[in-house]
């Protein structure tokens, strides 16, 4: 607390400045010791850095711009700031195209360099992966409320798209649990699945249709900032809440239970659980369930534990798909009361396009799941691309990859695919398994085809209990409760959108749960936006630095001089608050301003002639070239005076307070 007047403020800069108002109006310090109050005074308002110059520059105001010109700028800096292409602006015509082709299919690149050695790295890990993939997908497409053999083909087509245009090396494609539950939410809520199955297919590729032109337009238009809105720690949350429930999903088929909620919050699975208690369950089915879980359970932690013996978990799925088989066509189970898999559809994808709903009622539904299930996917996708590629130390262009997925899904629900994406546990195995490039992903869908036409007939008694066993085996790595740990310890409010999302998806659905946690992410952003910090700088000593009190307990106060940062671009939603904050007798702290609009600039007006009033003189440093150009078009230059507007916080304080800088 400051006594007597004082006032604090701090405007806008590019982002290599920094936002100060100093005020000539006392002397103080700040930590730990009595702030007192002198007369005399003026105001200081800093923009920018401080500089060791010894020389006094005056701020320059860069030229006009035209209407066209302005707009033009704010499209390239929307859409073309980070465009690769611009790099080829110099090449010829023809070699520009075959650039631009090689950009959007980078197999064009990566194939020519192809090896053999390659191969047989890409060669063995698809296998791998297909091991995993096969027996996951059937399960998925469960969760799904789909047939087994849609899972299938939704590891056929699409693992053969995203190659030709994917940058990823490591991604594996294919449905994954995540997008599967939320796909299968949404679309019972609009059509039921026993009573009306061909319908409910066609929703489901109208949906995945409008996911992939959803992914794919982000992608084009480069808006691929979208998804930055739900934040890592919502997706922590969420991700915690969708393993959880997917899980309970799953007892239905691990307890051997005919009768079951549809419902996917922790309340009714529970009471579906306790009302089957008695006469529901299957003790042969939680035999199987509960032996072939503890044993992939282990060869997943033998896994983690040994790196070398990855392939040891990845082939486990299969393992227990066959030994499961074999044991109960051997001992007939399934004439007491185990449930099998019975049939899966032998053959390729068929063609679907004539089913999806392109007008109608159902068409616009399809739009809102396909919005809602693609982004979720896309945003998977993404965060295990990106993630793979730090560690190999490879470039991945985030908007081509919203391209390659889109196109992928396009042409999947043309194809009788439903959403695909990134999986991260299938994608580590790839990666671990010695993938070279995307092509591991053709070697999947070779081994899916092969699958498709000879060997669906042999899974007519895998049981599935194992199938359930598998997706709770797959999801339980979803639960990443470090992550959640090191978020409560950085940022309490980041904790509050993850714990916000698990508790959405575990007690209420995933669609509310994926609601809460957008919602408490924007809430976030709101009140950083509307509720800006600014910090007291003071003077380091035997220095030109002017730094924050609180990270630099070691600063001096400039007798006479209040120094206040404002980091946070001044616009309308946080002009009043910037403006009350000076009117009181507190000191407020805040982020770097990079900009400023109308409403900015009139609570700069309004606090001028606040100030005026008081005797207290308003003064600017260093504006960046956003914030003088719209200062001076504003005439706010004018009205404070062009002599009042410094190059540094030292070229100020010189003019204000010169013993204090002959001093240092």
């Amino acid at each position: 607390m400051v006594h007597g007047t004082t006032y604090a403020f701090s405007v806008v800069s590019t982002v290599t400045s920094q936002v100060n108002l100093s005020l000539h109006l006392q002397s103080y310090t700040y930590t730990g010791l009595q702030l007192t109050t002198r007369k005399s005074h003026r105001t200081l308002f800093d923009l920018g850095m401080d500089s060791p110059a010894e020389h006094s520059y005056k701020v320059s105001v860069p030229p006009k711009k035209s209407l066209t010109e302005e707009f033009s700028e704010a499209a390239k800096e929307m859409f073309l700031a980070d465009d690769p292409l611009r790099q080829y602006k110099d090449q010829s015509g023809s070699k520009k195209i075959w650039l631009a082709l090689q950009y959007v299919f980078p197999i064009l690149d990566w194939g020519r360099h192809y090896t053999v050695e390659k191969f047989k790295g890409d060669l063995i890990a698809g296998l791998t992966i297909a091991s995993l993939s096969i027996p996951q997908d059937i399960g998925y497409s469960k969760l799904a409320n789909l047939p087994p053999e849609i899972g299938l083909y939704s590891s056929f087509v699409p693992p053969l798209i995203y190659p030709l245009m994917g940058g990823s090396r490591d991604i594996a494609m294919g449905p994954v649990a995540v997008v599967s539950l939320l796909l299968g939410t949404l679309l019972q809520n609009e059509i039921d699945p026993k009573t009306n199955p061909l319908e409910y297919r066609r929703l489901a590729f109208t949906a995945t249709f409008f996911a992939g032109v959803t992914q794919a337009a982000l992608g084009f238009f480069r808006l691929g900032f979208i998804i930055e809105f739900l934040s890592h720690a919502a997706i922590i949350g969420f991700m915690a809440g969708a393993a959880i429930t997917i899980a309970l999903q799953q007892l239905k088929g691990f307890l051997g239970i005919k009768n079951f909620t549809t419902n996917t919050d922790i309340v009714s699975v529970m009471e579906s659980i306790w009302r089957s208690a008695h006469h529901g369950w299957n003790w042969q089915t939680i035999l199987i369930s509960a032996s072939f879980l503890s044993f992939l359970l282990v060869t997943k932690y033998i896994g983690k534990k040994n790196k070398k013996l990855f392939w040891i978990s990845a082939i486990a799925p299969l393992i227990s798909v066959i030994v499961s088989t074999l044991l109960v066509y051997m001992t007939r189970s399934d004439k007491h009361g185990v449930a099998v898999v019975k049939y899966i559809k032998k053959g390729i994808n068929p063609p679907s396009a004539s089913l999806i709903y392109f007008n109608g009622p159902f068409a616009l539904k399809g739009l809102k799941i396909g919005v809602v299930a693609g982004l979720i996917g896309l945003t998977e996708a993404i965060a295990i691309g990106r993630t793979f590629a730090g560690m190999k130390e490879y470039q991945l262009d985030g908007n081509r990859e919203m391209l390659a997925l889109g196109t992928m899904n396009v042409v999947g629900s043309l194809t009788s695919c439903y959403i695909t994406t990134g999986g991260f546990g299938r994608s580590a195995v790839n990666s671990m398994a010695g993938c070279k490039t995307a092509a591991s992903n053709m070697i999947l869908s070779i081994v899916v085809l092969l699958t498709l036409e000879f060997i669906t007939p042999l899974f007519k008694y895998t049981p599935r209990a194992i199938l359930s066993s598998i997706v709770i085996a797959a999801v339980i790595g979803l639960i990443d409760y470090k992550s959640a740990y090191s978020i409560w310890k950085v940022d309490k409010m980041d904790f509050l959108a993850c714990l916000g999302a698990f508790f959405g998806v575990v007690f209420a659905s995933v669609e509310y749960g994926l609601l809460i946690a957008v919602g408490i992410s924007l809430v976030k952003i709101i009140l950083q936006a509307t509720r800006p910090k600014i910090a007291l700088l003071g003077n380091l000593p035997r220095t030109t630095i002017y730094a924050n009190f609180e990270q630099y307990p070691e600063v001096t106060a400039v007798p006479g001089v209040v120094i206040v940062r404002v980091d946070s671009a001044i616009y309308f939603s946080n002009s009043n608050y910037v403006k009350n904050s000076c009117n009181t007798d507190l000191i407020n702290s805040a982020t770097v301003v990079v900009d400023i609009d109308t409403s900015g600039i009139h609570a700069l007006e309004e606090l001028f002639r606040v100030l005026e009033k008081r005797q207290i003189q308003l003064i600017l440093v260093n504006p960046g070239t956003t914030v003088i150009q719209k200062l001076h078009l504003a005439k706010f230059t004018d009205l404070i005076g062009e002599e009042k507007i410094f190059l540094t916080v030292r070229d100020a304080v010189k003019k204000f307070a010169p013993k204090e800088v002959d001093s240092v």
